[in-house]
């Protein structure tokens, strides 16, 4: 028969055993510290390093060209690419080795949750480098639809390449998100309303717009047979011979001067015809 341990005996024991459990913690404390130490000199050095090469090659130069943008230029940013990467290649480092020093923890949860961070990285990296990719992408539609626009005289140059842009960014912006992760469902629903909603006021807007010339394409067809150069009429009292028609207007010679008419005065006045 087992003897029955006193109640002194099981009190020491268990002293003995949370002890050894903190004995066994400080040690992996101490061993998690000399990690994070290690990654935080690594990071230190690895950035130092990157900084001073990304400087050497020029790379600061993209992001004077993004400090040109018209967008990042009202948020009053300065974008300077060897900082941003080596900061960025810095706190990865970090992160990195926080993996390490949480499984020498011995603590489930925090190693759970440092793998998870760890694999976010990536993906928070990539989805900022299409950012990026895609500012540079609308900028340059955007100064080129500008460029068009000036060069066909278009005095709303300037709204429709802004336009553009921000059509652009919103979809990089959406792609961005996605790529990290999120579900983007709602917000390309949401995109797509309002795309389509744009679309619509724009159709009806340049339909009412356009509602005369429309009359003008449509009366030429019923028009080109009945008259033609030459021919000598009245239209609505004013007498004249025609001496150009297109599809939109009629125009009638009146002694030293020329009438332009719009071709559905054809259909809604007077015209008399002589031979």
């Amino acid at each position: 028969m087992k003897p029955t341990m006193s109640f002194t005996d099981t009190l020491m024991a268990t002293f003995n055993d949370m002890i050894r459990s903190f004995m066994t913690f400080f040690y992996n404390l101490i061993g998690a510290v000399i990690i994070l130490l290690i990654g935080w000199g690594v990071a230190k050095m690895v950035a130092a390093v990157t900084k001073k090469m990304l400087e050497q090659v020029g790379a600061d130069k993209i992001g004077d060209k993004l400090n040109e943008i018209d967008a990042i230029k009202g948020l009053k940013l300065e974008i300077k690419l060897s900082s941003i990467i080596s900061k960025v290649l810095y706190y990865f480092i970090l992160i990195f080795m926080l993996r390490p020093a949480a499984d020498t923890l011995g603590v489930p949860a925090i190693s759970d949750m440092v793998k998870l961070l760890v694999e976010f990285i990536p993906k928070l990296i990539s989805s900022a480098l299409m950012l990026s990719a895609g500012v540079f992408l609308a900028d340059a539609l955007k100064n080129f639809v500008v460029t068009l626009c000036k060069s066909f005289n278009i005095a709303a140059g300037k709204l429709i390449g802004t336009a553009i842009f921000f059509f652009l960014l919103i979809i990089f912006v959406i792609q961005s998100v996605a790529q990290v992760g999120i579900n983007t469902s709602l917000l390309e629903s949401s995109f797509n309303l309002l795309v389509g909603g744009i679309i619509f006021a724009f159709a009806i807007g340049y339909g009412f717009a356009s509602k005369e010339i429309l009359l003008n394409i449509i009366s030429s067809f019923y028009s080109k047979n009945r008259y033609k150069e030459g021919q000598i009429i009245a239209i609505d009292g004013i007498k004249g011979e025609i001496v150009a028609m297109d599809n939109t207007t009629i125009t009638l010679k009146t002694g030293d001067s020329k009438t332009i008419f719009p071709l559905q005065v054809l259909q809604s006045k007077t015209v008399t015809v002589f031979d």
